[in-house]
């Protein structure tokens, strides 16, 4: 399913940041697009994929996607999401300090209910404090969220590219540098460096963060842990546990209670 979009946001708009709320059913897709505003992407509920010619980003429940103006994206809504839209401009995007790349953030429960406020503001604004209190709070929340690792590279390289979408067709802890080498057709040394000089991380590190970006599309799509854990090939539940609690800061167990409370907005 496609959905309508709106190119500029901000277009209508007497504010430097539009807060919107839109709720998706399983399978919904944003197809390949460009904002000229900043986009933060946050899912109340259920989880997002974006894909861009650079690389791909899961967002979990509860967790919030930077796409800065100009960057070309599609997004797909694994499982019903509830999605809260902030709309910032280029002076709204210099205050809250946000980067020049896309990047997935934690949200405060401050923030949250910051989002919940924005939306709730009258539509014909005046000038009053309320509202000027609301944006610059909003605005500094966003400047203080933390930065999530949930992105995984994509090469340009044809055939770390080849190597790479043919691990993506089945992905697992148990395909080894020397399977992918072969892959790519390369030697397990010229694979090591070029990979590596490509993707600015090693290919075991970038296995274990696209085996952990598949794992919470599948816990947020209903899947058990041990399933996901045993089929992305890690070691036991507790050795995925403790990477999947290094990534979120929490466990999946208390990821997938969380995930599944009242969305706040």
């Amino acid at each position: 399913m496609s959905i309508s979009l709106n190119d500029y946001p901000l277009e209508n708009s007497n504010w430097d940041v539009e807060v919107s709320l839109r709720a998706f059913t399983s399978g919904s897709i944003f197809p390949n697009h460009v904002h000229q505003c900043g986009q933060l992407a946050y899912a109340a509920s259920g989880v997002l994929s974006m894909f861009t010619e650079k690389g791909n980003w899961v967002v979990p429940s509860k967790r919030a996607l930077w796409v800065p103006p100009g960057v070309a994206h599609e997004m797909h809504m694994r499982g019903d999401v509830t999605m809260v839209n902030t709309y910032l401009t280029p002076q709204a995007i210099e205050q809250a300090q946000l980067p020049d790349n896309c990047q997935v953030f934690g949200v405060s429960p401050l923030l949250r209910h910051l989002f919940s406020a924005a939306m709730e503001l009258p539509a014909e604004r005046t000038d009053c404090g309320r509202t000027h209190h609301v944006i610059g709070l909003l605005v500094e929340e966003i400047r203080l969220m933390p930065r999530l690792g949930l992105s995984a590279p994509l090469p340009s390289d044809s055939r770390l590219g080849a190597a790479c979408q043919r691990f993506l067709d089945n992905p697992t802890q148990n395909i080894s540098t020397d399977e992918m080498a072969a892959w790519a057709m390369l030697s397990r040394r010229t694979f090591t460096r070029r990979f590596k000089e490509h993707m600015g991380m090693t290919y075991l590190a970038w296995r274990q963060q696209m085996c952990l970006l598949v794992s919470i599309t599948r816990l947020g799509n209903g899947e058990p842990i041990t399933r996901v854990a045993s089929d992305l090939g890690f070691s036991s539940p507790s050795a995925f546990s403790t990477i999947f609690r290094r990534a979120l800061g929490q466990p999946p167990s208390q990821y997938l209670a969380t995930s599944k409370e009242t969305p706040v907005y």
